[in-house]
């Protein structure tokens, strides 16, 4: 019996493939395609984190993401030889090579920078009269003996440093190196010698005899105290005046470690290890956290003491570096979750539409065979196996393209993907064509849905999903969005926005169609009752395919609502910073520029508008001012008196701004700052320019343009204040949020002409003058001047590799968005195609012209495109209102970047990434009628209507 159901089988198959393999080719494409997404996309993420993670531990200071282990020299309480031999070059090999070997994983270091000897804890005060005294103070010098100075450094005069005889600590003579940059700052040559006072006997005398170069500066060996590559001037801070000295190192022999046992320089025993990213993975973050805390203080720290001894320590900043990767990645998975549950029910949306499709198709086949005697089960597991023939080699075939797309990533997150995308075909497709014929079925009356009523059951089945749906939606509104980590509920947010809008548009749709179809009906042209009566025919399903396409919709808005949120993020922050298109200022705050500098440059080409601003900081606020903070409309805290000075202090400070109002106001129209009519500003009666030498009293008032805050310490009385550009009164005439290149929110705009001194510090342009000709005309006036510009500080927010990973998911998001989009459009389309055609031929028949034939497709797909672009639009801008509160773009914009402002970026609806991809859902409705009604015109009426045809 089994080789009778075998052999019956493969016939089936055969005979199906061959009979359709349009259907069957389309069905795998859709399949492969999807596969390919579904197992991609864990593997991208698992890719941006992993290079996330390597990254940032690559990029960060080798001091703080090296493992260091150390230890105090050997007890005074050991035999001198046994001192001596635990700081000897052996030993420490010994020990280095067993606590690399007892790193944990995923934690693993290069062992081709590891580094280890011995070095002081305690700098000595150099007192040889040729070293460098800037104010008059000493440089104070350390020394380490550490391993691999030939391997890091090359040679460039004089010798390498040896040991000619055996060091032990008594000797008092060993030899050194130092860097370039150390003999340059200290004056040091080859054959120059410094003295380490001992505790018993002479002085230690150091011999510099080469002078040597790094291999790689940025490297571990170098960079992890970055004293052995290059001087530091730092101030000293026992001096009650502003006093400098050099600090430095000297490179010792690797075997001279014991002749620092005799100095009180507290000789320190160091293996440090730089961790090697390469083999780190993105999920590997939280373990290396765990090890790292491990060896700090837990049990690897047990196990390192029991390799270097009872007293050793381990210290490294490694941890931080993956906390701050890990609170990143955190930041970044809800908005990619959005992205992922969005697009992944779309595809599921989508590919049980194509089952549907299937099922209509050969609805009457099956239906023949159910009245023939054929079985649910029989008919099911043909179903099945005819669909498995090919859903399963596509899926495969997908998770294959998508292991060789993306080449990091772990695999079985990507194979489950593509095995349930395979399974839901497999399953929806038998599924959802033998529950139509549960029971045998005659052909009917149509089914309209202006005139059908819902059963009872759909009716109960609707109303619980969007009971359940309001309530979740409820739920997240109140909650919010902000709790941190990737939520279900947070992330299906599109889902259920667009469960409940699917739901309910469904049911209101009739409305308008029966109100439209009464005065359409008594009109003497046929095609608009005809395209109403087509528009509100529809199967019972009719709620899938406006269900796609509303989750497509919200899913591609959103996105791009992110992705144009990032770019305004980072023009913003740009121009916060620049100011303009351009700034050109002094190096210090009080440089000022000269008249013939700011006339070169606004002459320049390219140049449209030039303004010279004169910029001041700190300058005092009245006392009377300074203390009646609070908080102002805008929320912004004014600085009020808390108790503490540095409060005060804050409140008391402030930045004044002097502009020329009309090329200010200019600027500012252009650039998109807030602006104010210069007329506020203008410089007559009490604040007139004054003549040349004529000096500022306070009996002048100026008006004045604050921020908010200052606005509201000052109020409306006036308040004199001291600045180095002159003596006045201050009364404030208006307000605005942000002043052309400051970030801060306190400052006062003045008019400079009524300044007693006008020299502006900065001048800010608008327009693309040529980089190279703009620095050179800075450049040529004699003086050092600072060229910046919007377009490259733009640039210096370039994405990390978690950031642009992130963006390219989204990307792809939006993308397979609007083509999972245009599909559920083509499919529902293509489900009534058969009924299109027939019915155009029969119109033919009686006198349609190919005009008026085009036009009533066109009529008839207008409404129900127009329902799912609205719904779109609705539910996409629901979407973003529902979950902006709680998403921060900052980490995907601004992270990384040193001195950008990371104020929260909240989301806000992007009118393009709303409004194109509805243009586009009616667009290629109103295509797709047009090229089905040209097409059928082209073939004649008997071919379309063949005896006992029942369309």
């Amino acid at each position: 019996m089994s080789d009778g159901k075998r052999a019956a089988s493969a016939p089936w198959i055969r005979t199906r493939l061959r009979t359709a393999p349009g259907a069957a080719v389309a069905l795998a494409v859709l399949v492969l395609v999807t596969a390919f997404l579904a197992a991609a996309f864990p593997r991208a993420v698992d890719a941006y984190e992993t290079k996330g993670l390597r990254h940032d531990i690559r990029l960060a200071d080798a001091g703080r993401s090296a493992v260091e282990v150390s230890r105090p020299q050997p007890g005074l309480e050991l035999p001198r030889e046994r001192r001596e031999a635990g700081v000897r070059t052996p030993e420490l090999r010994r020990i280095g090579g067993a606590l690399g070997k007892a790193l944990p994983a995923p934690l693993r270091a290069d062992m081709s920078s590891v580094a280890y000897g011995v070095r002081t804890l305690k700098p000595v005060l150099a007192t040889e009269p040729w070293l460098p005294r800037p104010d008059t103070v000493p440089p104070q010098l350390s020394y380490t003996a550490q391993t691999g100075l030939k391997e890091h450094a090359r040679l460039v005069e004089g010798a390498w440093p040896t040991t000619p005889a055996e060091v032990t600590s008594t000797s008092r003579a060993v030899r050194g190196a130092v860097t370039e940059e150390t003999a340059a700052a200290l004056n040091m040559k080859v054959g120059s010698t410094l003295r380490l006072p001992t505790a018993v006997g002479g002085p230690l005398t150091v011999t510099v005899t080469g002078i040597v170069a790094p291999r790689d500066p940025g490297g571990s060996y170098w960079s992890a105290d970055p004293l052995v590559r290059t001087p530091s001037l730092i101030p000293d801070p026992a001096s009650p005046f502003p006093q400098n000295y050099w600090t430095g190192t000297v490179l010792l022999a690797e075997d001279a470690g014991p002749a620092l046992l005799a100095t009180a320089t507290e000789p320190s025993l160091f293996w440090r290890f730089p961790p090697d990213p390469s083999t780190l993975t993105g999920p590997d973050g939280a373990r290396l956290t765990a090890v790292v805390n491990s060896l700090e203080s837990g049990p690897g720290l047990l196990k390192v003491r029991a390799i270097a001894g009872d007293t050793a320590e381990v210290l490294t900043g490694l941890g931080h570096i993956v906390q701050a990767n890990a609170r990143m990645r955190d930041a970044i998975s809800p908005v990619i979750a959005v992205a992922a549950l969005g697009i992944g029910s779309v595809a599921a949306v989508v590919l049980v539409m194509t089952g549907a499709l299937i099922a209509a198709r050969r609805k009457a086949e099956l239906a023949l065979m159910r009245s023939r005697g054929g079985s649910l089960r029989g008919i099911g597991g043909r179903l099945l196996a005819e669909t498995a023939v090919t859903v399963v080699p596509a899926s495969a075939l997908g998770l294959l393209l998508a292991v060789l797309a993306v080449g990091e990533g772990r695999w079985w997150p990507a194979a489950l993907a593509a095995t349930g995308v395979g399974l839901l075909v497999c399953v929806a497709l038998p599924l959802r064509t033998t529950l139509q014929h549960i029971r045998p079925t005659l052909h009917g009356a149509r089914e309209d849905m202006v005139s059908a009523r819902p059963s009872r059951r759909r009716t109960v089945a609707e109303l619980t999903l969007l009971v359940l749906a309001v309530g979740a939606v409820t739920a997240l509104r109140r909650r919010g969005t902000s709790g941190g980590g990737t939520d279900l509920l947070v992330s299906g947010a599109p889902v259920l926005v667009a469960l409940i809008a699917a739901l309910v548009l469904v049911r209101l749709y009739p409305l308008p169609l029966r109100l439209a179809a009464r005065p359409m009906a008594r009109l003497r042209g046929a095609i608009g009752f005809l395209s109403l009566a087509r528009a509100g025919r529809s199967s019972a399903g009719g709620a899938l395919p406006l269900l796609a396409l509303l989750l497509a919709l919200a899913t591609a808005a959103f996105g791009g609502s992110v992705i144009a949120g990032i770019g305004d993020a980072r023009d913003d922050a740009a121009l916060t910073a620049v100011g303009a298109d351009a700034r050109v200022s002094g190096k210090s705050e009080r440089a000022t520029l000269p008249d013939e500098l700011v006339r070169t440059v606004r002459d320049l080409d390219g140049v449209r508008n030039a303004a010279p601003l004169r910029v001041e900081f700190g300058v005092a606020m009245p006392e009377s001012a300074a203390g009646g903070g609070g908080v102002d409309d805008s929320g912004t805290d004014t600085g009020a008196d808390s108790g503490g000075d540095g409060d005060a202090a804050g409140a008391r400070a402030t930045t004044m701004v002097g502009v020329d109002p009309a090329s200010y106001t200019r600027l500012a129209r252009t650039t998109g700052l807030p602006d104010f009519p210069s007329g506020l500003l203008k410089a007559t009666g009490a604040s007139a320019p004054l003549s040349e030498g004529a000096k500022s009293g306070p009996e002048r008032v100026l008006p004045v343009i604050a921020s908010p805050a200052v606005a509201a310490r000052l109020g409306k009385e006036q308040h004199a204040v001291d600045t180095l550009s002159g003596d006045f009164k201050v009364q404030v005439v208006g307000t605005v949020e942000r002043v052309a290149s400051l970030a801060s929110t306190n400052f006062l705009i003045v008019n400079s002409a009524s300044l007693e001194q006008r020299a502006p510090t900065t001048l800010l342009l608008t327009g693309a003058p040529d980089p190279g000709k703009l620095r050179a005309a800075a450049d040529g006036n004699g003086e050092e001047f600072v060229v910046q510009l919007r377009s490259e500080e733009r640039a210096r927010y370039v994405n990390t590799p978690m950031q642009a990973g992130a963006e390219r998911i989204y990307l792809a998001a939006v993308a397979a968005g609007a083509g999972y989009a245009l599909l559920a459009v083509l499919l529902s389309l293509l489900q009534t195609a058969p009924e299109r055609k027939t019915l155009l031929a029969r119109l033919r028949t009686m006198g349609l012209t190919t005009g008026q034939g085009r036009r009533l497709l066109a009529f008839e797909a207008t409404p129900q495109a127009l329902l799912a672009a609205g719904g779109g639009l609705l539910t996409g801008w629901a979407t973003v209102v529902l979950l902006s509160p709680g998403i921060d773009l900052v980490p995907l914009a601004l992270a990384g970047v040193a001195g950008s402002d990371t104020s929260p970026v909240t989301l806000r609806a992007d009118l393009w990434s709303l409004a194109l991809p509805a243009a586009g859902v009616v667009a290629l409705a109103a295509a797709v009628a047009g090229v089905q009604a040209w097409w059928a015109s082209r073939r004649g009426s008997i071919t379309e209507l063949r005896a006992g045809d029942s369309r």
